[in-house]
């Protein structure tokens, strides 16, 4: 899949270009495309330097917050509620462990951290499966929550934005928030219905009730906040949690006498090993994405579907967002790349930007994920998690593109 849609960005680019030079009489176009390759490889670089100290310093954190107890503490809470949710998973199985752990790496963005959790929490699930082929119900939810990208600190958003000169990462904390919300939301609700899911169950109901009505009650607090105070809400809104969350790990490590430094040593080593790995698929998506811009294949797409949306009368300013949108269910690196290419064509702040960052945050690569996860455990029969996932994606990309519109509209 990943072969097929890179080699594509070079073959459209090579066709446009020629276009260009045949038709438009444009030969410096194939000089463009030369020179992006090389920008974007160097670009590419520099995108990892930061990334390495972001996977290092949060794997170290999230190493102290496990031995300190606080993942074992949220599998127990979240344990009745797993109970309803998947009821072929016995009480205190590893894999609710692991689940939750794969969920925590999750909220805090870190999605490269969460690949190998959730691959143990698959394997762990796969022990309870009758079937070897065929995916289990517990399998197709934890896959289609894992593929809605429940995001509640996005790290990685504020990372990549930092590194290309935001004066404040954080300004999409909330609208990702919201977002991410509305995914996961509608990827609950699409396997509730596809497995007949008790949800109106009173322990589910106990925990989904008071969620819906806090954040309910938040989204009513927010309505009467113009643009200019939603942003700074939201900017301090995420800067004090992503503080608050780094002190409160170090602090509870410190009183369960977890030695803090050295398990973030560990951590740390692990975040090194995750983010080395990453170069080159940067490299390859950044220099594909690159080129398919200096071409001009990208806009020429982004100029008609521009036009549609101007014919039927909507504003057109989320159009030049949407190529992250687009890749996002097939490639994260890509759609990375096209984050980070949106950014520096348009502008860290501008409103493409803005809706990039925050599509980027609140969906997932749904193919890649499914191949992944279900790949590692031999499932040839994914049943209804590819389309309880697209659903909760295409509800993700609808949520993003409307929130930042009420934000910085």
């Amino acid at each position: 899949m990943l072969n097929g849609l890179w080699l594509s960005f070079f073959l459209v680019a090579a066709v446009a270009g020629l276009s260009r030079w045949l038709l438009a009489d444009d030969p410096a176009v194939f000089a463009a495309m030369v020179e992006s390759l090389f920008a974007m490889a160097k670009l590419s670089v520099e995108v990892m330097v930061v990334l390495f100290g972001t996977l290092t310093l949060w794997l170290g954190l999230l190493r102290i917050a496990e031995k300190a107890g606080l993942v074992d503490a949220l599998a127990r809470v979240l344990g009745p509620l797993f109970a309803r949710l998947m009821p072929e998973v016995p009480r205190g199985h590893p894999a609710l462990g692991l689940i939750t752990m794969n969920f925590a790496a999750n909220g805090l963005g870190l999605d490269n951290a969460a690949t190998p959790i959730g691959l143990k929490a698959m394997r762990a699930l796969q022990e309870l499966n009758p079937s070897s082929t065929t995916a289990s119900n517990a399998q197709i939810l934890f896959l289609v929550l894992n593929a809605s990208s429940l995001t509640l600190l996005p790290v990685t958003i504020f990372m990549y934005r930092a590194q290309q000169g935001a004066p404040d990462p954080t300004l999409v904390f909330l609208p990702i928030l919201l977002a991410t919300s509305a995914s996961t939301l509608v990827g609950l609700l699409s396997v509730a219905i596809m497995q007949r899911l008790r949800l109106w169950d009173p322990v589910v109901l106990a925990y989904l009730v008071p969620g819906a009505l806090l954040l309910g009650s938040f989204m009513a607090l927010l309505a009467g906040m113009s643009a200019t105070a939603l942003a700074a809400l939201s900017s301090l809104l995420g800067n004090l949690t992503l503080f608050g969350v780094i002190i409160a790990f170090l602090v509870i490590g410190a009183l369960r006498k977890v030695q803090v430094y050295e398990q973030f040593i560990e951590g740390a080593r692990e975040g090194f090993d995750v983010a080395k790995s990453l170069l080159p698929y940067l490299v390859a998506m950044l220099c594909a994405v690159g080129v398919l811009r200096a071409s001009g294949a990208l806009e020429m797409a982004l100029d008609g579907i521009r036009w549609l949306v101007a014919w039927g009368g909507w504003d057109t300013r989320f159009v030049d967002a949407l190529p992250t949108a687009m890749v996002k269910p097939f490639s994260g690196s890509a759609a990375r790349a096209m984050l980070i290419e949106t950014m520096q064509s348009q502008g860290v702040d501008s409103f493409p930007a803005l809706v990039a960052a925050t599509v980027q945050g609140s969906t997932e690569t749904t193919f890649y994920v499914l191949a992944v996860y279900f790949g590692a455990v031999g499932i040839q029969r994914a049943r209804h998690a590819v389309g309880c996932a697209l659903l909760a994606e295409l509800a993700g990309v609808i949520a993003a593109i409307a929130v930042c519109y009420w934000f910085f509209g």
